[in-house]
């Protein structure tokens, strides 16, 4: 029986001694679980703070676009505005400007004894005509009669209808 305690306490001996070990290999292993615990947590709160940050400048930059969005929106409007005013303001001038012809022909030269288009001398048989329109002194082949308004030079009448040349 001594004998049989003595073993039983020597494998009681092995078994504590084997248990401290696994105990102590459990608690290293805890430490380091804890360890890794402990840097994922602050890797966690990191990445949550980096989340953040990133969060943040994101909406900043969503409240930059469409505050600038808005800013040419605004631009654009005005353009169109003031597009609208400029062609407006060409149709009024077009409008104001429809009756009007195109500059008058050059003056009737000085001498008034001689034809402001072909320079041939009036004479008894070659009749003188005053242009209605720029008072040149021209003859009867250089002028054309517009009914009851008078004769008035080519030069006047082409200006005026230009669908006839």
């Amino acid at each position: 029986l001594p004998q049989r305690l003595a073993a039983l306490a020597t494998a009681a001996q092995v078994e504590a001694r084997q248990s401290r070990q696994q105990l102590l290999a459990q608690r290293q292993e805890v430490a380091q679980l804890q360890e890794q615990l402990s840097r994922a947590r602050q890797d966690g709160e990191r990445w949550a703070s980096a989340l953040q940050r990133a969060q943040r400048e994101a909406l900043e930059r969503e409240a930059t676009r469409g505050a600038e969005q808005a800013r040419q929106q605004e631009l654009i409007r005005d353009m169109k505005g003031r597009l609208l005013e400029l062609l407006r303001e060409k149709d009024a001038l077009w409008q104001k400007t429809e009756g009007i012809d195109t500059p008058m022909p050059r003056p009737a030269p000085h001498d008034a004894g001689l034809c402001a288009r072909c320079h041939k001398d009036f004479r008894l048989l070659s009749r003188r005509y005053n242009c209605r329109l720029c008072q040149g002194k021209v003859c009867h082949a250089c002028s054309v009669d517009m009914g009851k308004q008078g004769r008035c030079c080519l030069l006047c009448y082409q200006q005026r209808h230009p669908q006839a040349t």
